[in-house]
């Protein structure tokens, strides 16, 4: 009963204002993430209270406490702090298993509550499995793999003569190639092959196209999704067909693991390793992609990584200018064979090459939006019509004014202390380091003094600021990894 009265108690502290605020950060991570990766492990993330500056996030489990806190914590806490100005910091919990998470209003008035029926998302499933494996017999997921199980659906439009090559691809391109142009038998001359690239820069129509290709050429492929590969993984386990499964995957010649970040579970990794090796040790082909270098996937098994390493690694880099026209004229020329009207200017396609410069898809949802414009309100389409098309995808090119304030949550989050351990007189390591490099982003992205800066550091004298600047500058022109930790903060506080 305490549990109940507890959970309506924290009910009752947040106001329907505040509810909706917290409706609104669902909507944008859920635009954000997409439909699968936030059904996966969003889906049961619930705001139970706001006080003294601090909201409390809830799950169901552990799993998914962890999971969230090392994957998503940063962009969460940012979409929050968007909604609720007051907010000083985020705390993620796991619910007791008597208390029920509160029904999402905005859902249930639009008759979008999910039925109880609704089959299982992988991760929830992995939660269940992890600290018992399949001791216990369990309900099949809908549609279980374990008896067949297949690949991920490829789609039809995503080969290698509908991917444009520009700079900024030309060696992931290359390389994807010549590991689909390997013939059967031959022993592979980059294994693993590595991809990493931001959302939207083509790793997946690389992969898809490396995947049909090497099919035409005969040889024996299976292209998966990481949470294709953890569903097919536990259907598996739960159908005691685990070793049909293995026997599947290490009887292939070519296993491609699309978006390999969301893998996620011990047992799970540990028959991924296993399978890596055994394919690699047979002198079969893998290929890999994920949103980010080895180096930054921290969940992951260290044997995982170690075979990544040992491979060709390579990055999807940003688009060109003139890489983005080409993307924009096929896009168009896709376009005209099922609307031959549709035409769009040349002084259009320019202007929002120039505009548009973050990736493939909002390149692709610029010219639907031009499509839509021409043919529903029938008029020829200008740069003014282009620019009111394609507004809300437009970034602003002003750059994002940073606060010291956020800079200091941020680190603290990424280093796993507190603001307050940032502002504190405490010189251990794990707190002299990241508040070094607190001080030395407050010098580089704001336009604050090093007197200013050393107040809003616990009082600090500006000589001190001056030696923290100092220091990280020498350390990152030595240390690798510090450096990317240093552009990864930059680029989330310029977000």
């Amino acid at each position: 009963m305490s549990d109940n009265n507890d959970d309506q108690s924290n009910s009752s502290e947040l106001s329907i204002e505040n509810r909706q605020k917290w409706e609104r950060v669902r909507g944008r991570l859920r635009a954000e993430l997409g439909e699968a990766v936030y059904n996966s492990w969003f889906a049961r993330l619930e705001l139970e209270s706001l006080k003294d500056g601090a909201a409390l996030l809830t799950v169901p489990t552990k799993f998914l406490k962890s999971w969230i806190q090392s994957h998503y914590a940063d962009r969460i806490r940012t979409r929050l702090c968007a909604e609720f100005s007051s907010l000083d910091h985020v705390v993620i919990d796991v619910r007791s298993p008597t208390r029920r998470a509160r029904p999402r209003d905005a859902e249930i008035a639009s008759g979008a509550a999910v039925e109880k029926t609704s089959p299982a998302p992988a991760a929830a499933i992995v939660e269940r499995l992890e600290p018992q494996a399949a001791k216990a017999p369990m309900r099949a997921v809908a549609r279980a793999d374990g008896e067949s199980f297949g690949g991920s659906p490829l789609d039809r439009r995503l080969s290698f003569s509908t991917f444009l090559v520009g700079p900024s691809n030309q060696l992931a391109y290359a390389a994807a190639c010549r590991v689909a142009d390997a013939r059967p038998g031959e022993h592979p001359l980059f294994n693993p092959l590595y991809t990493h690239a931001a959302v939207g820069l083509g790793k997946t129509h690389l992969l898809q196209a490396v995947a049909r290709s090497a099919n035409d050429n005969k040889r024996r492929v299976l292209y998966l999704t990481a949470e294709k590969f953890m569903s097919g993984f536990v259907s598996a386990l739960t159908q005691h067909s685990s070793i049909a499964f293995k026997e599947k995957l290490r009887n292939i010649d070519v296993l491609i693991i699309d978006d390999v970040q969301f893998l996620q579970g011990k047992s799970i990794q540990q028959e991924f390793c296993h399978t890596l090796n055994s394919l690699i040790d047979a002198g079969k082909q893998v290929v890999v992609a994920a949103d980010r270098p080895p180096s930054d996937l921290e969940t992951l098994d260290e044997r995982v990584l170690s075979r990544f390493k040992g491979g060709l690694c390579v990055d999807i880099g940003p688009l060109d200018e003139e890489l983005r026209m080409k993307i924009l004229e096929a896009r168009i020329a896709a376009a005209q064979e099922a609307q031959p009207s549709f035409h769009v200017p040349p002084a259009v396609v320019t202007y929002i090459a120039k505009t548009i410069v973050t990736n493939g898809r909002d390149l692709e949802g610029a010219v639907n939006r031009l499509l839509a414009h021409s043919t529903l309100n029938g008029a020829p389409l200008c740069v003014e019509t282009a620019e009111n098309a394609i507004r809300d995808l437009v970034r602003s090119a002003e750059p994002k004014r940073v606060k010291i304030d956020d800079i200091q949550k941020l680190v603290a989050s990424h280093y796993n202390i507190s603001r307050a351990d940032i502002l504190s007189s405490r010189r251990t390591a794990n707190v002299v380091r990241p508040r070094q490099i607190a001080m030395y982003l407050s010098k580089v992205l704001t336009l604050r003094s090093l007197p200013e800066i050393g107040r809003r550091f616990g009082g600090r004298d500006h000589t001190t600021v001056l030696h923290a600047v100092r220091k990280v500058e020498d350390l990152a022109s030595k240390d690798k990894s510090l450096s990317e930790v240093i552009e990864l903060l930059k680029r989330m506080l310029a977000e």
